[in-house]
């Protein structure tokens, strides 16, 4: 049975730091940040806002949009850099506050490239009959793991969520191909410690327990994962860069998403980027841009989508899937049959 992504909702918190409030935190200009990276502001949690917080106001915006939507889910993934707690799992916390109690529930962690594996989780159990019906989240406040001192990392970070309903959708839609990898050996270039302070690769001592990253592996590797991953996963399912209507990809750079759309053939104009308002919310940089695509009508029903994504890990995936509309529509028809209902009241 073919399974993919039937609602979508969306949260990012009310305050935003601008490149022009960072100029007065750092030496550094708007001009300087925009020619290096593309963000020109970024959306920050509140000081008792964490990442379960923001998973559930993206529920809260799914519901909004698809009344009814969580009937029947019996599974919850969430992908996440920024947990609440070790345990309980921030899935289960979310799932607890949203009428998802009883649900299987998990975290997946590999930093921003989350949200695409999570998704290949739902797959995976929803096939093997583990579950029926997957709300899946990719929720991040990476603006309480940055270093606020170093200014090469934390003018790249932003908060934000996502939440995703994944079930089965009629023939000839949803996700089409997976392509998931992870090579530990680059992970001293973009890690976050936690039990251990050390890593492979990093000396003892010269860690923090903030996050911690060297931008200019990290660009070298994203360019050359996101192409290759991008195009094993159109190949999987005989895909070629012009049967692409858009691709959408992790929001970390517009210099790495260029170097990667040149590298197989998708254009920019075919590409969609919202970091210069969001900045890089990792494991929500997904789900923010598809949702900001499909409200501005740039993705409709049909369209052929290729996601390609990378972080921490080092990790990257790409999933190739066909939208499915459907069940936009059957909320919009509901609505307007509730909306009947009232008047003949």
């Amino acid at each position: 049975m073919p399974i993919g992504i039937t609602a979508l909702g969306t949260y990012a918190p009310t305050r935003v730091l601008t490149n022009k409030d960072l100029e007065g935190m750092f030496d550094t200009s708007d001009e300087w940040i925009v020619s290096r990276t593309g963000i020109r502001e970024r959306h920050l949690s509140g000081e008792g806002e964490f990442a379960s917080d923001m998973g559930v106001r993206a529920v809260n915006d799914l519901l909004a949009r698809y009344p009814g939507v969580l009937d029947g889910v019996d599974l919850v993934v969430c992908a996440t850099s920024s947990p609440d707690a070790y345990f309980p799992s921030t899935a289960a916390l979310i799932a607890g506050q949203v009428g998802l109690n009883g649900a299987g529930a998990l975290d997946v962690s590999v930093a921003c490239s989350g949200f695409v594996y999570a998704l290949s989780v739902a797959q995976g159990m929803l096939l093997a009959g583990t579950a029926r019906k997957a709300l899946v989240l990719g929720a991040e406040v990476l603006s309480k793991i940055v270093d606020w001192t170093d200014r090469s990392t934390c003018i790249l970070f932003g908060d934000g969520a996502g939440a995703a309903v994944v079930e089965e959708v009629p023939e000839g839609y949803g996700f089409q191909s997976f392509v998931l990898g992870a090579d530990s050996v680059g992970g001293p270039s973009l890690y976050k410690f936690a039990v251990a302070d050390r890593i492979p690769g990093v000396p003892v001592g010269e860690g923090n327990m903030m996050l911690g990253m060297n931008g200019r592996e990290v660009f070298k590797f994203a360019v050359r994962v996101l192409s290759d991953s991008g195009e094993k996963a159109m190949n999987k399912a005989g895909l070629k860069g012009s049967d692409i209507d858009w691709m959408v990809p992790h929001q970390a750079n517009v210099r790495i998403i260029e170097s990667a759309c040149q590298r197989f053939g998708v254009s920019m104009d075919k590409t969609v980027v919202n970091l210069d308002r969001y900045g890089n919310t990792s494991t929500a940089s997904v789900p923010l841009a598809l949702r900001e695509a499909l409200d501005d009508g740039r993705i409709q029903d049909g369209d052929q989508l290729l996601l390609v994504a990378f972080g921490g890990g080092l990790s990257w995936g790409a999933g190739a899937m066909k939208w499915y509309g459907g069940a936009g529509k059957r909320a919009a028809a509901q609505e307007q049959e509730s909306d009947q209902e009232l008047v003949v009241q």
